[in-house]
């Protein structure tokens, strides 16, 4: 394989998807050696049907607001890989979806997937419709409209949605239910579902926990543990708020977090009752972050993101592309001493590199934040053998689960001066299982 050309090639073919063309240059630059060792991939031209989907569903998706407007959405659905398991992979409802971002992702969950340990293959999908400023209502009318394109897709078999971005279990429940109604089935078709009809406990928590899980592996690889260190953490949804809670359980002390407005900076830390105030204001009241500065009385910045505030540890939690060179730059010369994403893909190419030849800990998103797909894969156990787990039983699983992802990276990315370099053992470690699963079922 020559990455080089195969990327020219996707280039020509898709020229205005550049987060989709991102993320497969990155997988295919830290793979090519390893994939050149076996010449039966090429011949297969296994790396092509690697990087372009199985297929990509596209309509329209039409509802009616409280004024009685009509109103028109796109919806997509992209099954990238199936090779290991049931499609798997969240939907996602915000105003910036479109096509390339969909695929970008679903090319990851691929490999994140794998990781896992757990048969599931990858998939994205998700709207142009934004739930902000959307009244019940109005939502609950989009997810039904939604879900009356997807539903044929999709199952517990064949394609498993889950939540993301502007999808929660308000969402979720809400697709679900017009799902089981056009079916004439109830089954694990979905994850992040409702504990009252088939949801684990943990998964809610599942991202910003293993985050948490997979940093503090990273960090015993220095003699090092999260107690007295101070952590820059940006959004404020669920994978921010949960790696909040991991962080102070764990005595670190987290001093920012953000939404599309602004940041806010804590010189005290975010303790256990301002996260309390958080996860209000933004679960129920869908607040702003600013609020939370009114009423504590600390710096709020508007328009910005928090990477030039000193701490040890980054936890970009909130969206892709969030870290560019020029903040990786501050980030390092403030001392930092690992980085670990819970967002997808929140560090850009240049970013990344900054990172690596500072020596720092950096790990990826495939790999780090996978506790919230491995959740909704042992979710789909629970709902295949009609159990429920308790929330020690999957916390405990979760915990294994980001270890094993972590001692795949080690396996796979110890470079010969012993800098572990996660994003070639994430993507090397995913890579391989999908590619023997792939070649094993013959050229389909």
């Amino acid at each position: 394989m020559n990455a080089t050309k195969v990327l020219e090639d996707l280039n020509r073919r898709f020229p205005n998807e550049p987060e989709y063309i991102q993320a497969v240059s990155v997988v295919l630059n830290s793979i090519e050696e390893e994939y050149n060792k076996h010449p039966e991939f090429d011949k297969s031209n296994l790396v092509e049907r690697l990087c372009i989907p199985d297929r990509i569903y596209t309509f329209r998706v039409t509802w009616v607001d409280d004024k009685g407007n009509v109103q028109t959405n796109m919806g997509y659905r992209v099954q990238h890989n199936n090779a290991i398991g049931p499609y798997k992979g969240g939907v996602r409802f915000h105003a910036s979806v479109n096509l390339s971002i969909l695929k970008f992702l679903a090319f990851e969950q691929t490999f994140k997937n794998s990781l896992t340990t757990l048969p599931m293959g990858g998939a994205k999908g998700g709207s142009d419709f934004s739930p902000r400023g959307k009244s019940n209502n109005e939502i609950m009318r989009f997810c039904q409209a939604f879900m009356t394109e997807l539903w044929n897709h999709v199952g517990p078999d064949e394609d498993v949605p889950a939540g993301d971005i502007g999808v929660g279990g308000r969402e979720v429940g809400y697709m679900f239910g017009m799902y089981k109604k056009l079916s004439h089935q109830f089954s694990g078709t979905f994850t992040g579902k409702g504990r009252e009809f088939g949801g684990s406990l943990v998964r809610p928590e599942a991202t910003g926990y293993g985050n948490i899980y997979f940093l503090t592996e990273m960090l015993k690889t220095k003699g090092l543990d999260l107690n007295g260190k101070t952590c820059l953490v940006s959004g404020a949804g669920n994978v921010a708020q949960y790696t909040v809670e991991k962080v102070i359980q764990l005595g670190g002390k987290v001093l920012t977090m953000s939404d599309s407005d602004g940041y806010i900076y804590d010189p005290d830390g975010i303790d256990r009752e301002k996260l309390d105030y958080i996860m209000e204001l933004k679960n129920l009241y869908r607040g702003r972050i600013s609020e939370y500065a009114e009423k504590y009385g600390v710096k709020y910045v508007a328009g910005a993101k928090p990477w030039s505030e000193k701490a040890d540890i980054i936890l970009p939690s909130a969206t892709q592309n969030e870290i560019n060179e020029e903040a990786a730059k501050a980030i390092v010369a403030n001392g930092a001493i690992a980085v670990s994403e819970g967002a997808n893909m929140p560090c850009t190419p240049q970013a990344i590199k900054v990172f690596q030849d500072a020596k720092i800990l950096y790990s990826p998103g495939k790999a780090s934040n996978a506790g919230g797909v491995s959740v909704s894969g042992l979710e789909m156990t629970q709902n295949a053998e009609h159990l429920s787990w308790t929330a020690g039983e999957v916390d405990n699983r979760l915990h294994s689960i980001m270890k094993s992802i972590h001692e795949a990276c080690v396996k796979y990315g110890t470079e010969p001066d012993g800098y572990v370099n996660y994003v070639k053992g994430a993507n090397i470690a995913g890579f391989m299982k999908v590619a023997k699963a792939m070649m094993a079922q013959g050229i389909i």
